[in-house]
């Protein structure tokens, strides 16, 4: 996801960025979105789940959106994973740098 789509977007997104105590996978300031690449513990795991859901409920408390897309779909389903991503992008007010 990194090297093929979000690194080659017009803005800049950040890796592994610390925001409060966390740590979110990628950042997109201009657009306070964040988002998040999940495995399997993700949905298998309760404890993760509800670590995910504190985790989330904070980010959005400080204005993000967090997005969260599971490891398989972005395998089986790359192009509409980046066409999301993109549609979000421009709902936040940046189509004129896409």
């Amino acid at each position: 996801m990194w090297y093929d789509f979000l690194k080659k977007l017009p803005v800049t997104v950040h890796r592994q960025k610390v925001i409060g105590r966390y740590i979110v996978d990628f950042y997109i300031h201009s657009a306070a979105l964040v988002i998040e690449l999940d495995g399997s513990q993700h949905v298998e795991d309760p404890k993760q789940r509800a670590f995910d859901l504190t985790r989330d409920r904070w980010l959005r408390e400080q204005g993000l959106e967090v997005m969260r897309y599971d490891n398989r779909d972005v395998r089986r389903n790359f192009e509409g994973v980046c066409l999301d991503i993109l549609r979000l992008l421009r709902e936040r007010g940046l189509e004129t740098q896409l």
